[in-house]
Parts: C-alpha cells; structure tokens; sequence
C-alpha cells in the first residue's frame, strides 16, 4: 500500500470516528441514555474514540463513571439535570448560553443556516435546534453525510465557528461544576476535550 493510499486510511478513519463521537455526544444529551446504549459504553475500550491522546484521559474518566453507576442512577441523574417542569438545573440549549433567553435571535440565525443546508427541523420533536444534540447531529452530517456539496470541511468549520464553539465550553463548565453531575460531569469533561480537540482542528485549516 503506497503512503498515499495510507494517508487516505488515516483520513477516513478519523472523520468516521468524528462522526461516531458526536453522534454519541447527540445520544447521551438528547435523552435519557438506553440501557443498550450504556452497555455498550461500559465495554468501550479505555482508548481515545478519536485520534489524539488529549482525549484519553476524558474519555477513560468518562467510561469508568458509566461503569461505576448503574442504568436508574444516569437515568435519574440526567432527569434531574436537564428533566423537570420549568426551569432546568442545566440548560442545552445554544440561545440560553448567547443571549440569556430561549428562541431568541441566536436560533433564528441558526434556522436560516440550517435551510441555507438544506436541513430542517423534524416537527415531531420537542426541542429547538439550538439544544446541543441536534447541533452534534448537524456535524454528524456535515462530517458523514453523502452530499459532498453539504458534507465538507468548510460547512463544518463554519457551522461550528458559528452555533457550537461560543457556547459549548460554558455549557460543559455549568454542567462539570453541578452538584449532582457524576456521569454527566464526566460527560461534560470529555464534550469540552472534544470540541477544542475540533476547534484546534480547524483552526489548523484557515
């Protein structure tokens, strides 16, 4: 196999593990997480999901929690955090962390982008597109997606300048420092590893 032909591997290999990770990242924020889910978490390899060992250590911390706790404690965990009526202890969504208030100008800006994709919301589903897994499902796409005119590098770098990157880090350290965060602190520790592992990535592109 020519160095080329290797590089091509590595390449594919990574953007497939991108995928995969925020694909996972959209799982465990969107809901409480399934008890599939959750065991096929607990005998992950100790190992970085993505290249790069920054985000070893994160991602061993968060595979021992899920190991650690058992199914009804995340459930009620994530209940507790994000669950509730009314106000929740920690919020997911992008216009709360950039302007205070939910549906504000930040997802307006952000519905505008996701037409402009070709994306729309699925009605059939409670949440705002600003909450933080329909975001990580977006660059899921934009990373796996068969479109190439959509799925590139560019579209990537810009919807994550733009929805993920001034807000996520604020919402890992709201999320690490609550009280009643294990599993999801630990979660919190490994999103913020990820985003500037991603943010370092595409600053290496401009």
């Amino acid at each position: 196999m020519s160095d080329d032909a290797l590089h091509l591997t590595s390449t594919l290999d990574e953007e497939t593990a991108r995928a995969e990770v925020y694909g996972l990242l959209a799982a465990l924020y969107y809901a409480p997480p399934s008890s599939e889910l959750l065991a096929q978490l607990r005998v992950a390899v100790t190992e970085a999901p993505a290249p790069g060992g920054y985000l070893e250590e994160p991602w061993r911390a968060l595979v021992a929690a899920a190991r650690a706790l058992d199914d009804a404690a995340i459930r009620a965990e994530y209940d507790t955090l994000f669950g509730g009526v009314g106000k929740p202890e920690v919020y997911l969504f992008g216009s709360h962390y950039l302007s205070g208030f939910l549906n504000e100008k930040p997802l307006a800006a952000l519905r505008g982008d996701l037409a402009a994709l070709g994306l729309a919301r699925d009605e059939t589903l409670p949440e705002t597109e600003d909450h933080i897994a329909c975001l990580c499902e977006v660059m899921r796409y934009l990373i796996a997606g068969d479109d190439v005119a959509v799925a590139n590098l560019t579209q990537q770098q810009a919807f994550f300048a733009k929805h993920l990157q001034p807000w996520g880090e604020q919402l890992c350290d709201a999320l690490a420092a609550h009280p009643s965060a294990r599993f999801y602190a630990a979660l919190a520790d490994f999103t913020r590893a990820f985003l500037q592992v991603e943010q370092q990535g595409f600053d290496l592109l401009a």
